[in-house]
């Protein structure tokens, strides 16, 4: 499995520098990295998400990514803006996480695009959650996040106009909005339902 990951992804040698174009194209959105912490147990990889304390403005309560906006004066690219704020969110320190590429980027509803950095842990960390963001940490295995059957797609209408979106329920936590979208094309890309060359152009144009 760690080698189809590897083989699949936006390798590292293509990331690009902030800020991209598509922000200077799009002056409103706000750039963003999150880490997809992958860790190799013995039973299967599997992916560290938080639940976010409930009084944060954005995004308050909900399942995501260790990660935050990019910060001009200490990020270089999406990896350094991925590493720090895992750092600040779980306590995971930048070491202990091997950058094995990235996603596409992903733009939220509420203006931000996001670049999804995966990279693998080893299962031996301690996190330390910062108690202002982080509410909780856990692990759902990749194995449910791969089994279409557990995909649920759902419509919302906001402001008059439908939109659609994904949705997991792991145990009792429900995954949804960017998370549940980054997790469907990590899916996508190791299945091979979207991995063509101009797909994979589009992405690589943001430099």
């Amino acid at each position: 499995m760690r080698n189809l990951i590897q083989h699949c992804l936006i390798q590292k040698e293509h990331f690009f520098q902030w800020p991209t174009s598509q922000f200077t194209e799009q002056p409103t959105l706000r750039p963003a990295a999150v880490l997809l912490p992958l860790v190799e147990r013995p039973q299967g990889i599997t992916v560290i998400l938080t639940r976010r304390t409930e009084h944060l403005q954005n995004h308050g309560g909900q399942i995501c990514f260790p990660g935050g906006t990019y910060d001009a004066t200490q990020d270089e690219n999406p990896i350094a803006t991925a590493l720090r704020e895992t750092m600040e969110e779980i306590g995971l320190p930048p070491e202990s996480v091997e950058v094995a590429g990235f996603l596409e980027s992903f733009q939220t509803g509420t203006g931000f695009l996001i670049v999804p950095v995966v990279g693998f842990v080893k299962p031996d960390f301690k996190l330390q959650l910062d108690p202002f963001e982080v509410a909780e940490a856990f692990e759902v295995p990749l194995d449910f996040v791969f089994n279409p059957d557990n995909h649920q797609q759902r419509v919302i209408v906001v402001h008059n106009v439908k939109r659609s979106y994904y949705q997991f329920n792991y145990e009792h936590w429900m995954i949804w909005g960017a998370t549940a979208g980054i997790l469907i094309n990590f899916y996508q890309r190791l299945s091979n339902k979207k991995i063509t060359a101009s797909e994979i152009g589009n992405s690589l144009s943001l430099r």
